[in-house]
């Protein structure tokens, strides 16, 4: 009864942490929104998926304490950092110059590239290792990981933080998608142009805080 208690505690844990790292509205938040907008449900839940893929990642990393890659990240954080914000700022240019319009016109007739959805996003999202320590931090606070843990209730709380992720970008996507037929071809492009501003205003302010903070 009593282990039965620890997993119901663990599992509501891990909920609570999948959403807490899923919830900020960053460069992945807004790029979710855009792509909701200009391409429907499945490509937000396909952008989505790829950032949780790579959470996923970083919390397996916190999870089984890989000490030498926490070591890396350490060493190289100034690096990873720039680099993150550099590849954030051009991805934002690239979607203020992308014409939905077009992009709308050419999905007529041509089979739509989730996956390009999925691997974009985890490529923005796994080009900042930095949230393996928001992952360290959460699981401290909430007591996530002891040394009782059992390999087991890791893995089930793993997979609890992913569910956690999931219900936050699901209810995200279906919210704005419920929105999506008050946009008209100009409300799609203004959309795309202000993502695309907002994406190298972020890349903007977390390269001048890495660098001044350096």
């Amino acid at each position: 009864m009593l282990k039965f208690a620890v997993m119901i505690e663990l599992m509501l844990k891990g909920l609570i942490i999948g959403i807490f790292v899923s919830a900020p509205v960053g460069p992945i938040g807004i790029l979710c929104l855009q792509r909701t907008l200009n391409g429907g449900r499945a490509h937000g839940f396909a952008t989505a998926l790829g950032a949780t893929v790579s959470d996923l990642l970083y919390a397996l990393i916190a999870v089984f304490s890989m000490s030498f890659v926490v070591e890396f990240i350490e060493s190289h954080q100034f690096i990873l950092q720039i680099l993150g914000s550099v590849i954030v700022f051009f991805f934002g240019l690239y979607t203020y110059a992308s014409n939905p319009v077009r992009s709308l016109t050419k999905m007529n007739g041509v089979k739509k590239n989730y996956v390009q959805d999925f691997l974009t996003s985890f490529g923005l999202t796994v080009t900042n290792p930095l949230v393996v320590f928001l992952f360290i931090a959460l699981f401290a606070k909430f007591s996530f990981i002891t040394e009782e843990t059992t390999f087991y209730e890791s893995i089930c709380g793993i997979l609890f933080i992913l569910l956690g992720a999931a219900m936050w970008w699901s209810l995200l996507v279906n919210i704005v998608n419920k929105f999506r037929s008050r946009f008209n071809l100009r409300g799609l492009w203004i959309v795309n142009k202000l993502t695309g501003v907002a994406l190298m205003v972020i890349s903007l302010i977390s390269l001048l805080f890495s660098l001044f903070s350096k």
